[in-house]
């Protein structure tokens, strides 16, 4: 015969982990985004949440704009803010960013 007989080899020693050390970088990455991104992210929102579920009348607030005022009138999806005397504006809660301690607007 010319040709010999091929015989299965085995290949080396298999990977006693599975396969497993191939994904631990893409895990480890995961890990990493969502420490650093996700997570605070989210921590960020809930308490902007809670910010804008607490608001009440006569509280000192800057909205998304940066417009500063003092609410007058609250609604379920406005609030109605006074920015001088006489000149009120009505905003959706979400656009207010922070509350301000109170007298605040007097020293500005």
């Amino acid at each position: 015969m010319f040709i010999s007989p091929a015989y299965a080899q085995t290949g080396g020693a298999s990977d006693p982990t599975g396969g497993l050390m191939g994904l631990l970088p893409i895990i480890l990455m995961f890990g990493v985004i969502w420490f650093l991104m996700i997570r605070p992210q989210m921590k960020r929102a809930k308490e902007h949440k809670a910010l804008v579920e607490a608001l009440a009348k006569g509280d000192e607030v800057v909205t998304q704009g940066g417009m500063a005022g003092r609410i007058t009138k609250v609604g379920d999806a406005f609030v109605t803010i006074e920015l001088a005397p006489n000149v009120e504006v009505a905003v959706q809660r979400q656009a207010v960013a922070n509350v301000l301690p109170k007298g605040t607007l007097k020293a500005l």
